[in-house]
C-alpha cells in the first residue's frame, strides 16, 4: 500500500443568507508517522455560531487524533463533551472523522453526520462497524468503522446539507439522501474512471445546490472525498543549468521522466529542443486576449510555457486558492498541479539576465524563491508531495 498516494479534496457552498459556512472541515498530515487525518464537523444552525460550534468541534478531534490515542475512546470523548441543545434537543455540532495511514488502514468515526460512501470498484458497498451510545444517555450514538483501502477506492462523505438537498421538492420530498448522492457519485465514476477527488466533491456540491427549486442553499453544503489511487506524477522544470555542461543531463531528465512533462521558460525550452532534436511551436491563437505570453508545443512534452510571468500567476492562483476568471497558461500550468499527486520540480540556477532589470515589477522573484514559494504552496495547502532539485 505504500506505493499508493491518497488524494483528499473538499468543496463547500455555504447557507445563501450567510457569511461564513457553518461547517468546518480541516485537515492534518502527519508525514513522519504516514498519517493523513480529516475531519467534517456540522455545527447547529448556521452562521457564525456554528462556524463556531463546528470549528471547535473539529479541532478538538485534531488535537486529541494526533496523540494516537485510542480511536474510540477520544470519538467518545469529544460526543460526550459536546451538550445537546435544550430546546430542539439536538447535539450542538456534529462530526465525521477519518484517518488513514500509510499501511492503507482507514478508521472513520461518525456521530451525527450522513453516513460516508466507500465506493469499490466504481460501486458503493457496506462497510461494518461497532455502535456506542452517548454516556448522557441521550439519542446519540458513536459509528466506528474500520478497513483496509484498496487501489481506486474513493471515500465520500458530507454534511447534512447534501443529504436533504431538495428536501421538499416534487422531485425530491424527503431529500436527495445517501443514496441519490451513491447513485450519482457511482455515475461520475463510472463516466471517468479517473475523475479525481476534487472534481467529484465539486460536482457532488454543485449537484446538491441544483437539486434546490431555486438554486439557492438553504443549509451549508460540504463534501470531502479521499481517493487511493497510484500516484500522477509531473515534473515541471525551470530555468537553464548553472553549467552549460549539464545541458545534456537536464535534457535527458526531462526526456525519460515518466509522467507529465511541464517546460516553463523561454531559454530552458529552447535547450530541451536542441538536446531532443525537436522543434518549438508557438500558439499564438489559443489565448489572444491573455495578458501572459503565450503556450507552445513540443514533441515530447506536455506543456510548454513562458518563465518568470507565467510561474508568478501560477502561484498567485495557488495561493488565493479561487477559481480563474479566464483560461491562459498560468491555469493550464495550475489545473496540471492540482491534478498530479507527486511533483517533481527542476530547477536551473544560471542567472537570467533579463530579470536583473531594477525596472521590472517586483512581483517577478529570482527562479528559485519563486519555486520554493510554489513547492511550499502544494505541498501546505494542496498536500502534494513535492521534490525540488537544483541544477
Amino acid at each position: 500500500m505504500n506505493d499508493l498516494f491518497t488524494e483528499l479534496e473538499f468543496h463547500q457552498v455555504r447557507k445563501h443568507s450567510q457569511h461564513t459556512a457553518g461547517d468546518a472541515f480541516m485537515v492534518h498530515k502527519d508525514s513522519a508517522n504516514g498519517r493523513l487525518l480529516t475531519v467534517l464537523s456540522d455545527g447547529l444552525g448556521s452562521g457564525v455560531k456554528a462556524n463556531i460550534l463546528s470549528n471547535m468541534t473539529a479541532r478538538m478531534a485534531i488535537k486529541f487524533a494526533e496523540t494516537d490515542t485510542d480511536f474510540t475512546h477520544y470519538a467518545k470523548v469529544i460526543m460526550n463533551a459536546l451538550p445537546v441543545c435544550q430546546v430542539r434537543k439536538i447535539a450542538y455540532a456534529t462530526f465525521t472523522v477519518v484517518d488513514c495511514r500509510s499501511d492503507g488502514s482507514v478508521q472513520i468515526v461518525e456521530q451525527g453526520n450522513p453516513p460516508f460512501i466507500l465506493l469499490r470498484g466504481g460501486v458503493p458497498v457496506e462497510v461494518p462497524f461497532e455502535e456506542h451510545g452517548s454516556a448522557q444517555g441521550d439519542y446519540r450514538k458513536l459509528k466506528v468503522y474500520r478497513f483496509a483501502a484498496r487501489p481506486e477506492d474513493r471515500i465520500v462523505f458530507f454534511s447534512d446539507g447534501v443529504t436533504e438537498s431538495g428536501m421538499g421538492s416534487a422531485t425530491y420530498p424527503l431529500g436527495w439522501r445517501n443514496k441519490g448522492c451513491g447513485e450519482f457519485a457511482q455515475k461520475l465514476v463510472a463516466d471517468d474512471a479517473r475523475l479525481s477527488a476534487r472534481a467529484l466533491a465539486e460536482q457532488i456540491v454543485r449537484r446538491a445546490l441544483h437539486n434546490e427549486p431555486d438554486r439557492r442553499a438553504y443549509d451549508d453544503i460540504t463534501c470531502g472525498v479521499l481517493y487511493f489511487r497510484t500516484p500522477r506524477r509531473t515534473l515541471l522544470a525551470s530555468g537553464p543549468p548553472f553549467s552549460e555542461k549539464r545541458d545534456a543531463e537536464y535534457a535527458e531528465t526531462i526526456r525519460s521522466f515518466d509522467g507529465c512533462k511541464i517546460v516553463s521558460g523561454g531559454t530552458s525550452a529552447e535547450i530541451v529542443a536542441r538536446e531532443m532534436g525537436v522543434e518549438i511551436e508557438t500558439d499564438l491563437f489559443r489565448f489572444r486576449r491573455s495578458n501572459l505570453p503565450p503556450i507552445s508545443k513540443m514533441a515530447g512534452v506536455d506543456l510548454v510555457t513562458e518563465g518568470i510571468l507565467t510561474l508568478t500567476e501560477t502561484l498567485n492562483l495557488l495561493e488565493s486558492g479561487q477559481d480563474p476568471a479566464r483560461e491562459n497558461a498560468a491555469t493550464l500550468l495550475r489545473e496540471q498541479l492540482l491534478n498530479s499527486d507527486v511533483i517533481h520540480i527542476l530547477v536551473g540556477t544560471k542567472i537570467n539576465q533579463a530579470h536583473q532589470d531594477p525596472n521590472l515589477p517586483i512581483e517577478l522573484e529570482i527562479r528559485r524563491s519563486l519555486m520554493r514559494r510554489i513547492a511550499k504552496v502544494l505541498e501546505e495547502n494542496y498536500l502534494k508531495e513535492v521534490n525540488l532539485e537544483f541544477i
